[in-house]
This record gives C-alpha cells, sequence and structure tokens, in this order.
C-alpha cells in the first residue's frame, strides 16, 4: 500500500504541475498553500468481473482534499472528489488502477488549478 501511496501523491504531483503551467503569471504575491488530501476509498475492482459485464468490478477512489495557508493553517477550501470506473469488456478488463488513479490525480489538479479536466482523463494515455 505504501508503493500506491507513493504513485498517487506523484501522480497528483505531475499533474498540478502540468496544470499550474496553464495558468497566467500572477504579479500579485505569490502564496504559499498546503494540501491535505484523505484518500477515503481506494477499491481495486476486479478486471475478470469487469470483462464478464460492465458494472462489475469496479474501480473506486474517493477522497477528501483540504487546501490551507501554510502561515497560519487557516483553511482556503475543501472538497470532495470521487472516481469510478465501470465499463465492461475488453476496455474494462483492460483498464488498471493506475489508469483510473491518473484521472483521480486530473481531477484533483484540474480543482486546485482552474484549469479544466482532460476530456478522455479516464482513457489510456496518448503515445
Amino acid at each position: 500500500m505504501d508503493f500506491e501511496k507513493t504513485r498517487l501523491s506523484e501522480e497528483i504531483k505531475t499533474a498540478l504541475d502540468r496544470k499550474r503551467a496553464l495558468n497566467a503569471s500572477n504579479s500579485g504575491d505569490p502564496r504559499d498553500l498546503e494540501v491535505n488530501l484523505s484518500v477515503t476509498r481506494y477499491q481495486k475492482g476486479n478486471a475478470f468481473a469487469r470483462a464478464m459485464l460492465a458494472g462489475l468490478g469496479q474501480i473506486h477512489i474517493d477522497g477528501h482534499v483540504k487546501l490551507t495557508k501554510r502561515s497560519d493553517h487557516s483553511l482556503l477550501s475543501e472538497f470532495n472528489i470521487a472516481k469510478t470506473f465501470a465499463w465492461g469488456g475488453i476496455y474494462g478488463s483492460s483498464t488498471s488502477m493506475e489508469d483510473i488513479e491518473r484521472t483521480f490525480a486530473d481531477g484533483v489538479a484540474a480543482s486546485l488549478t482552474g484549469q479544466a479536466e482532460e476530456k478522455n482523463s479516464s482513457a489510456k494515455p496518448k503515445s
């Protein structure tokens, strides 16, 4: 599970960096913020069940995010985020937890930066 925590954390950092680069430069003073993410549900599901029928063997990642000022830990924002994958057939069986982690990370980064989520963020990464 520690490996999965590290992998998800790195996915979120990468997504944040990518989306922050899209934000226009702000002439004001930079704010030193802290993001606290609590994963409340992490279910890998079952690829075989997904292959048999859509809706079976679902993948779930749910979390609660808090954004605070680092200086005084005052709460600026908080929200819940959830990603579920339930497709069936070959697509369902070939989709992994790592694919849905990328989608989850993109959703967290989009919410924190004000950028849009990727259109097909649940799809496999483009080559």
